[in-house]
């Protein structure tokens, strides 16, 4: 591949990314509390293969070993998330130390490798204590939530500049407390509308007080995201059933932190949502993030269906549709990242746009103790291909993070698929750098290299 072909601005941000769940393990131990998650896999109905993250990548104990390898991968910026129960056993108030260490630990050794530390705040794992309260369902939560983020930024603001305060709102509330097939395994519209307003809620209130404590802070938040099309271009009842997905997908809590309210228009069932809005409520909902980080993967296929309450839509499948796809059954569809690019560069009130995910679960091939992934370096160098033309139309694209930097437990789907650059033996726990990882960080070099040359 010709590397000038991704070739970026100067300024532009290098990075890969993890979450606290899916690769920390030691789920019990050193003082952690339990989180919907740790209680979701117990039941073995839940995951594929009754998989569970009890041990996971054992990053807790191993993050030396991964901070080397991004190290010597030449990746500038780790983005990582903090267990909330890790900190807060209960949810609140009790510290655990234990936990305030492992984290010193990790951002410290992170700046003295020149790695910058990228934090999230909430990446899915809400402590069991506050869901037994009714978790996004309750709106104390954005008490809980604020108190939780004060502390952190309190206590790790001195060193780390730059922060997401919520994963993917969309995904934690739609598969957790609406279909049920995530954590905590909730359904429902009453459960669902008012964990909407409580995270949209949450991310502004909590984004202010990081700005209040650390006014140097560099905060943003990151939304799931994926271009919507209707199955017939031309049919009006498909392109109508596209729309409201747009809406729901991509546009519900992006909207209200810009003050533009929820898209009620598209989604008139959502007008529930005013039954758990409060007088200040559309005030208390915008904060003026300094990136918004977009997480794309796909797209989808939407058709008009009559039997779909409330969206009045479904998915056309992607294998019905006989489409190249990973092995999460996403087809590959480069052109969705360029497009999300633009949708989120035109909204006014974004500044920057960071790819904050982006990547694929392929089979790995095996060969003389190498790993070889070409399936997932064609994906990334296509995705960053469609991310340099939005780059080149000068959209406020300005970094780009592969999920992820270890193969880990993905949620649901348990440790079938693999998504890291780096391979992880899940018996043995040793790890091995991917093709992909070693072409990655040819990218970045190239771009370090022409950086240097144009400051000369």
């Amino acid at each position: 591949m010709i590397m000038e072909e991704f070739q970026f601005r100067d300024d532009f941000h290098w990075g890969v990314s993890t979450s606290a769940f899916q690769i920390e393990g030691a789920h019990d131990q050193y003082g952690k509390g339990p989180s919907i998650w740790d209680k979701f896999t117990e039941n073995k109905k839940n995951i594929s293969n009754r998989d569970n993250a009890k041990i996971a990548c054992d990053f807790y104990h191993k993050y030396e070993e991964d901070l080397q390898t991004i190290k010597a991968l030449g990746i500038p910026n780790f983005r990582f998330s903090i267990s909330w129960s890790r900190i807060y056993p209960e949810g609140y108030g009790h510290i655990n130390q234990k936990g305030v260490d492992f984290y010193n630990r990790l951002i410290d050794r992170c700046l003295e490798l020149e790695i910058e530390p990228w934090v999230t705040l909430y990446h899915w794992d809400l402590p069991h204590n506050i869901e037994l309260r009714g978790g996004w369902t309750n709106r104390r939560i954005v008490d809980w939530f604020f108190e939780y983020t004060a502390f952190c930024v309190a206590h790790f603001g001195d060193r780390v500049k730059r922060w997401m305060v919520l994963n993917e709102p969309m995904v934690f509330t739609g598969a957790g407390y609406f279909l049920g097939i995530h954590a905590p395994g909730k359904r429902g519209l009453k459960n669902f509308v008012p964990a909407v307003h409580h995270a949209v809620l949450a991310q502004a209130v909590s984004g202010n007080i990081i700005k209040d404590l650390r006014p140097d802070s560099i905060v943003g938040t990151t939304f799931s995201c994926s271009l919507i099309e209707p199955f017939r271009p031309d049919n009006e009842k498909d392109i109508r059933a596209a729309k409201r997905v747009d809406a729901l997908t991509n546009r519900l809590f992006i909207e209200p932190s810009l003050g533009m309210g929820y898209p009620l228009k598209e989604l008139p069932f959502l007008k529930r949502i005013e039954k758990y809005m409060r007088h200040d409520d559309e005030a208390r909902m915008k904060f003026d993030f300094d990136f918004v980080g977009i997480q794309n993967y796909t797209r989808e296929i939407i058709k008009f269906s009559r039997f779909t309450p409330y969206i009045g839509a479904k998915l056309v499948e992607s294998k019905k549709r006989n489409v190249p796809t990973t092995e999460m059954g996403w087809e590959v569809y480069p052109k969705s990242l360029y497009a999300m690019a633009k949708k989120f560069s035109a909204y006014d009130g974004v500044k920057q746009v960071i790819v904050t995910e982006n990547g694929a679960a392929f089979d790995d091939e095996i060969q003389n103790d190498k790993i070889y992934d070409s399936n997932r370096i064609s994906y990334i160098a296509q995705n960053l291909k469609q991310l340099k033309r939005a780059h080149l139309e000068n959209l406020k694209v300005s970094g780009y993070f592969v999920w992820s930097l270890l193969d880990n437990f993905e949620w649901s789907e348990g440790y079938r698929p693999r998504f890291g650059i780096v391979h992880v033996d899940y018996k043995t726990l040793n790890r091995t750098i991917k093709s992909s990882a070693l072409w990655y960080q040819q990218v970045i070099q190239y771009n370090q290299t022409q950086m240097k040359q144009s400051c000369l």
